[in-house]
């Protein structure tokens, strides 16, 4: 894989170190254009609406010391790659597949895309869920974008900013899947989750992911997951991985955080309260 550190990947859909002193970067930049969404970038900055984010993706580390890129913005995953393999995935018996953004699913919400096959005159024969997942940060890398818009390069290799996993993934997702997928498993149907791979490798570190399988077309939630892959195109390209199915239970279960077996015992707790007592100086070293 290509070398990363801690910065921005992608700004505007382009690799930051290839296409840094490129005319359409800087168009990009200029134009706030996300090639995604074929349209303005829609992440504004809170303080400044009319300026956008325009990050995709992010160095950052789980579990290794690797430096790999992070999806924070969810119409990162709008590329033909994605919806092309989940056409191959669950629609390939369809023969007119049509897609709409965010529908109405009453008390659930909206689904952020719903792919349905019609018949010539645009009746809905069938449909299929699909929700997409980007993880999202504490603290901000948009200094290290202010720096490329001043300077023209990154000042310098490590940005202050984390990724808040539990957040998107453990609460945000599975609070998502939890609501949706009761919904649709009421219909007897499945809702699918578009995630990167990074996404599931931190819900196995951190959840219980027991009932966790892989892909089983009886259960209600799918996660699709898909890799990051550096081609020669000097371009970040999404590549269908992996699926993995679970029942509302499983999804209940990554909800309640880790397994009981990762729980501490009472004991090592009370441990832990002393230990905190004693440096914040509330108790008293024994």
């Amino acid at each position: 894989m290509k070398e990363l550190t801690k910065r921005p990947t992608e700004l505007f859909g382009y690799d930051c170190d290839e296409h840094i002193d490129s005319s359409a970067f800087k168009l990009a930049l200029k134009q706030q254009y996300c090639k995604y969404i074929k349209n303005t970038c829609v992440k504004p900055r809170k303080s400044e609406p009319s300026v956008k984010v325009g990050i995709c993706s992010i160095g950052a580390t789980l579990c290794t010391k690797q430096v790999r890129p992070v999806i924070i913005c969810p119409q990162r995953f709008k590329e033909d790659s994605m919806f092309e393999s989940i056409r191959q995935i669950y629609l390939s018996g369809w023969q007119n597949v049509k897609w709409i953004p965010e529908v109405n699913i009453g008390v659930g919400g909206s689904i952020d895309y719903v792919a349905v096959e019609v018949d010539k005159k645009d009746n809905v024969k069938d449909f299929l869920c699909v929700e997409l997942q980007a993880a999202g940060t504490t603290g901000s890398p948009y200094p290290a974008v202010k720096e490329i818009k001043t300077s023209g390069y990154f000042e310098s290799t490590s940005y202050n900013y984390g990724i808040n996993w539990a957040n998107e993934f453990s609460k945000t997702m599975m609070q998502q899947a939890y609501k949706k997928g009761k919904i649709l498993e009421s219909w007897g149907r499945k809702i699918v989750f578009v995630v990167q791979d990074i996404a599931i490798e931190y819900l196995k570190s951190a959840t219980d992911c027991s009932l966790l399988t892989e892909k089983n077309t009886e259960l209600p939630v799918d996660f699709c997951t898909f890799k990051m892959i550096w081609m020669p195109s000097k371009n970040w390209n999404l590549v269908s991985d992996k699926i993995y199915s679970t029942s509302i239970e499983g999804v209940n279960l990554m909800l309640g955080g880790a397994s009981i077996n990762d729980y501490l015992t009472e004991n090592e707790f009370i441990e832990n309260i002393i230990k905190k007592g004693i440096a914040d100086g509330i108790l008293k070293k024994q």
